[in-house]
């Protein structure tokens, strides 16, 4: 029976690996993971008995279904389908998954305008935009679009030819 364990630790692995860019050293921890968890579901099914809880191999920061938001990390984001552990997930790792970042939030949970990177590479931009004077010239830009708005709306009716007949159009 144990090669048949390891033959299927083999396919765990070798799927895993299919999806995400791995070193030999993790490859070969995942190999050693996989066939010990199965290794112990066999024993319990021989025993007849249920394994309640996944144990001391996974870790508990690489998050769960059931809060999403602790997938992400000062430093790292976990992908909740694969597991692999990147500094952003990005459209293009989505994309192996056949998702678009806004299906992945959905799916999980996220809200929509939350960032899929680690909260140091979100506090490096937000600074990095704050020293281009981004918030302020954003402000300046919505003023005046307000301001060009409200002038427009105050204009007296404007002439306009449409298809070669003149109009009249109004606005209020």
């Amino acid at each position: 029976m144990g090669k048949k364990l390891l033959e299927l630790a083999v396919d765990i692995v070798q799927a895993q690996a299919s999806l995400s860019k791995m070193t030999a050293e993790e490859i070969e921890q995942a190999l050693v993971k996989a066939y010990n968890a199965l290794q112990k579901m066999n024993m319990a099914e021989e025993q007849g008995r249920t394994i309640a809880s996944p144990g001391p191999e996974r870790p508990a920061s690489a998050g769960s279904p059931a809060d999403p938001l602790s997938s992400i990390q000062e430093d790292k984001v976990t992908c909740m389908e694969c597991k692999v552990e990147l500094r952003q997930l990005t459209a293009n790792h989505l994309r192996i998954h056949h998702l678009t970042p806004r299906e992945y939030k959905k799916k999980w949970g996220f809200p929509l305008k939350q960032a899929l990177s680690a909260k140091v590479l979100t506090d490096l931009r937000s600074r990095s935009a704050k020293k281009r004077g981004l918030p302020e010239n954003l402000r300046i830009y919505l003023d005046h679009k307000r301001e060009n708005k409200t002038t427009s709306e105050r204009k007296s009716p404007v002439s306009r030819t449409v298809r070669g007949k003149k109009s009249l159009i109004t606005t209020f």
